[in-house]
């Protein structure tokens, strides 16, 4: 049985408040991983094209307000 099996199992036996707060955690953790990974894409540049591309739409006015 691999480890992510073994994890699988685990949880399948946890009682509902403690799957609850494993719920929380790993969207905590979840959440946590994506904004690191949305920080790092900022630093190395990957997001400036997209960007350039809204200001450019915007000031255009080629938006809609929602």
């Amino acid at each position: 049985m691999t480890a992510l099996e073994q994890i699988e199992a685990a949880i399948l036996t946890l009682p509902a408040d403690e799957f609850k707060r494993l719920r929380q955690w790993f969207l905590d953790l979840d959440n946590h991983r994506w904004d690191e990974q949305l920080e790092q894409d900022i630093a190395d540049g990957k997001l400036e094209a997209l960007a350039e591309e809204v200001i450019a739409e915007f000031n255009a006015e080629r938006y809609q307000a929602i």
